[in-house]
């Protein structure tokens, strides 16, 4: 006869509460968010202080402000999401919709975050000063 132990954790044998679920996935995405928006705003302050002579200059001040917009949208769809109560069915059907939403609009960021990254903010300031001096 083969001994199975025990499961120790009573809280495994029960359902998992979707409304959590779905507030720690928020919390989550938010914070990815915000990390991105620093990453942006790092970015635009790049090219704002390379000014308008740098290469790409016009495109990558559009192409990053439209990014940060994005993100503040997302951030506040993120906010609503949580705050509403997914086991409650009145709420699932506006739920869904707000996350189709905030996905779609994280996969146009993303996209469009690509193409910053592909036209490139060049390092300013101390580093950059330094690379020029002495290039690899």
């Amino acid at each position: 006869m083969m001994y199975m132990p025990r499961n120790s954790n009573p809280r495994r044998n029960q359902p998992i509460n979707l409304n959590h679920y779905a507030t720690k996935k928020s919390v989550a995405e938010s914070m990815l968010d915000v990390a991105l928006f620093m990453s942006n705003a790092t970015r635009l302050k790049a090219v704002l202080e390379q000014g308008p002579s740098s290469h790409y200059y016009t495109a990558l001040v559009t192409l990053i402000s439209i990014s940060l917009l994005l993100q503040v949208v997302i951030g506040i769809l993120l906010v609503v999401i949580a705050r509403l109560n997914l086991n409650e069915v009145e709420n699932q059907w506006r739920l869904n919709q707000l996350n189709n939403a905030a996905t779609t609009l994280v996969f146009i960021t993303v996209v469009i975050n690509v193409f910053i990254t592909a036209f490139g903010a060049h390092k300013t300031g101390f580093l950059a000063a330094r690379a020029s001096r002495n290039p690899l």
